[in-house]
């Protein structure tokens, strides 16, 4: 590994007089290098469709969907983790993030934390992590200690273990079961792996769970059928959603929420069915709530 230069470390050609451009084009230059993250999770595409299979089964057998990173990638694992349960009404204690040097590295930097390798093993282990867990790892370099000796763990136990790095033949590819390259290049603002690099990683992940909670039921058609109403702007939307879905009017998609706690996919099958919320509640709890399955197990009635 110590022969290892992870593409992300070298120094960009193409933006050697970075400091020198007047302020407009310094502004698209470091714009138009998000290009370049995008088009790398394009390619990627077979390797994240791959992980959303293996993630969602884990996740079908009661697994916990956990990530492991540092720095910048550690902070985009917390921000996906942190936005299941109020988008998709994610279960929060199925949905961990472990950060190097703990939650305070969330703010702060906390030096040497990614190089605690033997510390992402303790973490794993406090919180109980099985070879029934799925776990995502995160590196740019791809040779972070931390996030390859949680991903080597992970793998030692059998779990599903997705690693993603944004340089060619990382560490942290080999190590993981499934493997997910972002092939960014250099960053235009070298040592800094928070710009594409980060963009592509953030990029991936959103597509990564959010196909993960597609599969698993929790969007039917283009709708966001499982959010938690918490609060007026969400329960406003929760209505919108429910008037979509069930074709009906905003009154009557406001009148079935307030009946089953503003649970979307029961007010949709409440309205489509015409039920009330305790029996489409029932129907959709049979057919692991999946709305689809149960508008489709119902369209006798």
């Amino acid at each position: 590994m110590s022969d290892y230069l992870p593409i992300t470390e070298t120094v960009s050609e193409s933006t050697r007089d970075l400091d020198l451009l007047p302020t407009s084009e310094l502004v698209r230059t470091l714009a138009a290098e998000h290009e370049t993250a995008v088009r790398a999770v394009l390619q990627a595409g077979p390797a994240i469709a791959a992980a959303v299979e293996a993630v969602c089964a884990a996740l079908e057998r009661g697994g916990r969907l956990v990530y492991a990173g540092a720095g910048t990638s550690g902070r985009l694992g917390y921000l996906d983790a942190a936005e299941l349960p109020p988008t998709f009404s994610w279960p929060p204690e199925r949905a961990l993030a472990l950060m190097a040097g703990g939650s305070i590295a969330l703010t702060e930097a906390v030096e040497g934390a990614e190089d605690d390798g033997p510390a992402a093993i303790g973490d794993l282990k406090g919180i109980a992590f099985t070879g029934a867990d799925a776990l995502i790892a995160i590196a740019a370099s791809g040779t972070t200690p931390y996030a390859l000796e949680a991903a080597l763990y992970a793998t030692s136990l059998g779990a599903v273990t997705v690693g993603i790095a944004n340089s060619p033949g990382a560490p942290l590819l080999k190590a993981a079961s499934f493997p997910i390259l972002l092939d960014t290049g250099p960053e235009a603002i070298s040592g800094s792996t928070r710009l594409k690099a980060g963009t592509a990683q953030k990029v991936c992940l959103n597509t990564l769970s959010s196909a993960v909670m597609v599969r698993l039921g929790k969007v039917y058609g283009n709708l966001m059928v499982d959010l938690r109403a918490s609060n007026i702007k969400l329960r406003r939307r929760a209505i919108r959603l429910t008037a979509r879905g069930a074709s009906a009017s905003e009154v009557d998609a406001d009148a079935a929420l307030q009946a089953c706690d503003w649970q979307v996919k029961t007010a949709i099958l409440m309205l489509r069915r015409v039920l009330n919320a305790e029996v489409a509640s029932a129907v959709l709890q049979a057919h692991a709530g999946r709305l689809r399955d149960a508008l489709d197990a119902t369209a006798s009635y």
